[in-house]
């Protein structure tokens, strides 16, 4: 893994408009695997948001064969820092990788969020984010499952797959105040994170596909995190290019992970 800071200087209104003294920066992790058609676009609108937040951006260029790391510098008035994998290592990975770079950057005060770089996901929401950590919470999902959420322009089959393991995991593990366990828009608190990080170690995420999400609010749980939700419309019809999740494959890996975290211990101390 290699980081290479990519910073487009702002200018000076930009640059006041940034500071925010009652919160710190919003790290945006963005994995991202051929995904050049759909970034400039997303980037651009978390240039936006750059107007009022702190904002740093972390693309996570997981062995794209698209020119996906050429599109990064093409935007500015936002920090854009890009993580590169040589090959394609995955979701898992490339979450994992984006995790460790801006835990490595951040401050105390800061929060770390992920989101899909395929401009389904509205990043005028990181806002809303930074309020609910700044309120206490320490783990915010952009939930399609609870009121103002939306997830009618997904496909069928994800959307079925989506809810079905909200019903399972919420059955299993008891989890009863979590409605979107599969979402890929989440805040998370720097301290909370960095608490999971040092007990894990690079095993932090260790699915390789979509069922990572899953994974890392599994491990989260035992730092004994408040949990909140806050609306998410689903905007897949912005999506260019193909879906990269395999049903199947994607339901195997959930049964998987759920009988892993049924027998493997939970932490020998307190996270």
């Amino acid at each position: 893994m290699t980081v290479d800071r990519r910073e487009v200087s702002t200018s000076p209104s930009v640059a006041t408009a940034v500071t925010t003294p009652s919160r710190g920066r919003a790290h945006i992790v963005l994995p991202a695997y051929n995904e050049a058609a759909s970034l400039p676009s997303l980037l651009r609108r978390i240039a936006e948001v750059a107007r009022t937040e702190q904002v740093i951006a972390w693309v996570v260029d997981d062995g794209s064969s698209d020119g996906t790391a050429d599109v990064v510098a093409g935007v500015g008035g936002l920090d854009v820092r890009l993580v590169r994998h040589p090959i394609n290592l995955g979701l898992g990975q490339a979450v994992q990788s984006g995790l460790t770079a801006a835990l490595n950057a951040a401050d105390v005060d800061d929060f770390v969020v992920v989101m899909d770089a395929d401009d389904t996901h509205d990043p005028a929401l990181v806002t809303r984010l930074g309020d609910e950590i700044l309120a206490g919470a320490d783990v915010v999902i952009c939930s399609r499952f609870v009121d103002g959420g939306d997830d009618r322009t997904a496909p069928a089959f994800r959307r079925m797959l989506s809810r079905g393991a909200a019903v399972l995991f919420r059955r299993v593990l008891g989890l009863g105040d979590v409605h979107d366990f599969t979402s890929g828009f989440r805040a998370y608190r720097v301290s909370v994170l960095s608490r999971a990080s040092k007990h894990w170690g690079e095993r932090l995420v260790e699915e390789r596909g979509f069922a990572c999400m899953v994974e890392l609010l599994l491990k989260l749980r035992h730092c004994h995190p408040v949990i909140t939700e806050v609306p998410l419309e689903l905007r897949y019809d912005r999506k260019r290019g193909p879906s990269k999740l395999k049903l199947r494959r994607t339901i195997a890996q959930y049964l998987k992970l759920l009988v892993r975290d049924r027998l493997t211990p939970a932490p020998y101390r307190e996270l």
